[in-house]
């Protein structure tokens, strides 16, 4: 269908986003279980109270996790409408899977070796892709 193709990089950062969450719980259970801490007994926790009590690179993940949920949903919006208005395709497909490589790229150093001037270069870099979507979307429907 015509314009469809920018929900394959949606669909890809969905699956992404899945990704980090296993990544997530993957090194969260086994670090809570070597702090002694049994989630049975836990009641209103919430992540910022287990950042005390987990290591940093632990956390770094459940951090990213969080942040896939955030500009991203503007991501997935946009990606839909210029889909529904037959603009989803060349130009902005490109776009789209440059913002999606670039906030795996974004969650692959968060989630390692977290340096906050590289995170913040690949956020800016993701931000300002999205705008250009944005964009294209409000010429699209305006």
């Amino acid at each position: 269908m015509i314009g469809m193709d920018i929900l394959q990089p949606a669909v890809a950062l969905l699956a992404w986003t899945m990704v980090m969450w296993v990544w997530m719980y993957v090194t969260r259970i086994p670090a809570m279980l070597m702090a002694g801490m049994d989630a049975k007994g836990m009641v209103g926790t919430t992540g910022a109270s287990l950042r005390a009590k987990l290591p940093d690179t632990v956390s770094w993940k459940a951090d990213n996790y969080n942040h896939l949920h955030e500009a991203p949903t503007l991501f997935y919006a946009v990606a839909i409408v210029l889909a529904i208005t037959g603009y989803g395709d060349g130009f902005n497909t490109l776009l789209a899977w440059a913002y999606m490589g670039l906030r795996v790229a974004h969650s692959i150093v968060q989630a390692t070796i977290n340096r906050v001037m590289v995170r913040f270069a690949l956020f800016a870099l993701s931000s300002l892709v999205l705008m250009a979507l944005i964009l294209h979307a409000a010429i699209a429907v305006f």
